[in-house]
Formats: C-alpha cells, sequence, structure tokens
C-alpha cells in the first residue's frame, strides 16, 4: 500500500476585489493575496464589521467565489486578515448571478 501526500498549493495573485454579503447585499472592497481552489488570503479596511461565520460572494477581477468567513483577525495596522472556507453556489444563488449577467450583457449591447 503506497501512500499518496497531496497539497493544495495557493499562488500568488494580488487583485483589488470585492466582499458581498449574501443576507444583507451590503458590499466591502479588499485586497485578495495568494488564490487557492478552497480559499484565498483576504485583507479587509479597518471599518469592516464583523462577518465571521457570514456567507459571502467575493469578486476579483477573474473570479467569483461563494464562501463562509471562518476567521477575522484585527491586525496592528488596523486592518482585518479574512479566511474562508469556499462553499458551492446553491442553484438560487448561482440562477440569480446568471440573471445578473446576462441582464449587464444585455445593457451593454444597447
Amino acid at each position: 500500500m503506497s501512500n499518496e501526500n497531496r497539497q493544495i498549493s495557493r499562488i500568488n495573485y494580488n487583485s483589488p476585489a470585492a466582499i458581498v454579503l449574501v443576507d444583507t447585499h451590503e458590499s466591502i472592497v479588499v485586497d485578495v493575496q495568494d488564490v487557492s481552489p478552497l480559499g484565498m488570503g483576504i485583507t479587509a479596511p479597518s471599518l469592516t464589521p464583523d462577518i465571521q461565520g457570514k456567507d459571502i460572494i467575493i469578486v476579483t477581477e477573474t473570479l467569483i467565489m461563494m464562501a463562509n468567513v471562518t476567521r477575522q483577525i484585527k491586525q496592528e495596522n488596523g486592518t482585518y486578515t479574512i479566511g474562508i472556507q469556499a462553499k458551492k453556489f446553491s442553484q438560487d444563488t448561482l440562477g440569480f448571478l446568471l440573471q445578473r449577467i446576462s441582464n449587464v450583457d444585455e445593457l451593454a449591447s444597447d
């Protein structure tokens, strides 16, 4: 019997992004670093409300991810480091996003 060790590595990826709270639709501008298929490093501004335990949609320049906020740690400079765990989109949320995207395409063609 052989042992197989797998590791999911993060890649260096820095991007401005927005977090959208699923329950309130409030948005927060953040910075993203080090993306992996399961999560990413997020730095949020000092005025960020307590979002630990909340479901979010994070939108960067090149990806959209559904996640749950697993930790929110205040840094010495007042910003927050946000930890997330990726989640699958529900059919309702995915349908909502696809509808919004199709409406944007229709508006752009006018």
